[in-house]
């Protein structure tokens, strides 16, 4: 069974975003990022091959990394000509501060980093043309990628320990490939309001780990997921309503609902 998680589950989830997120655009494809597509089934490996306990604590380095993603985000977006090294920076100092965090500390640090990363971010910019059909080799590498991660990372739990196994799951590695490719093909604008969508689906993140963390110690392995996937799925339709409801660009009235309106992309710092 766990083997099946490993290799059907995560590329399953991540090829399912990956069309979702081309089919509505750059801002809606960051929102589904923000759900844990990689990060959730690995602790779920975790949970069934090492124990309900080192599981929670997984989920508690996890939350961390909500701290560092924002700290990613924030970095690629005022980080000049270098962005993602960068954000990449900014990530490991956010994730070195927040490690050893307590968990207590983290449901407080973790929305009040996003807030601050959303507030400093440019508003969602306005899509003025459709994306670039993307190589048909780019869904079937992502999916490979997303599946080696989890099983690296499965491999090497017990040896880096369970808080550090979280945190490293939660690098924004799809979203740092995503926002290289819009940046490259649509200029700085695009891939930071992609980010920015970022920043807004992981609030549920937040609430899908902080669920994990408090019940497994307490519950059933399956009762601990039921709870923190409802969770995280109340939380994402309520953040999808931030996403949808900026206005579509009114000299293409057929865009979909990520084409807001927002300063142009020379306002973004370079």
């Amino acid at each position: 069974m766990a083997l099946a998680l490993k290799l059907v589950l995560t590329p399953a989830v991540m090829v399912g975003a990956t069309l979702a997120g081309r089919r509505w655009g750059g801002a809606v494809s960051g929102w589904l990022i923000g759900l844990p597509l990689t990060s959730g089934p690995l602790v779920l490996v975790l949970a069934l091959e090492h124990g309900r306990s080192f599981a929670s604590g997984t989920a508690t380095g996890s939350l961390s990394g909500a701290v560092a993603e924002a700290a990613f985000v924030v970095g690629y977006a005022f980080g000049g000509r270098v962005p993602l090294l960068v954000a990449t920076l900014g990530f490991a100092a956010a994730a070195a501060a927040v490690h050893a965090a307590p968990f207590v500390a983290l449901v407080v640090a973790v929305p009040v980093a996003l807030v601050v990363a959303l507030w400093l971010l440019p508003p969602f910019p306005v899509r003025t043309q459709p994306a670039a059909r993307p190589p048909r080799w780019d869904l079937p590498a992502r999916a490979v990628v997303a599946t080696g991660v989890v099983l690296v990372l499965a491999a090497a739990a017990t040896t880096i320990g369970a808080r550090l196994t979280g945190l490293l799951a939660v690098y924004p590695l799809y979203s740092a490939v995503l926002a290289a490719f819009a940046n490259r093909r649509e200029g700085r604008a695009a891939a930071v309001g992609l980010l920015r969508g970022l920043l807004v689906g992981l609030f549920s993140f937040a609430a899908f780990y902080t669920t994990l963390a408090v019940l497994l110690p307490r519950t059933t392995t399956g009762v601990a997921f039921a709870c923190a996937i409802a969770a995280a799925l109340i939380v994402q339709a309520a953040s999808l309503r931030r996403i949808l409801r900026r206005p579509a660009s009114r000299s293409e009235p057929g865009l979909p609902p990520e084409a807001a309106s927002s300063p142009s992309p020379a306002a973004l710092p370079r």
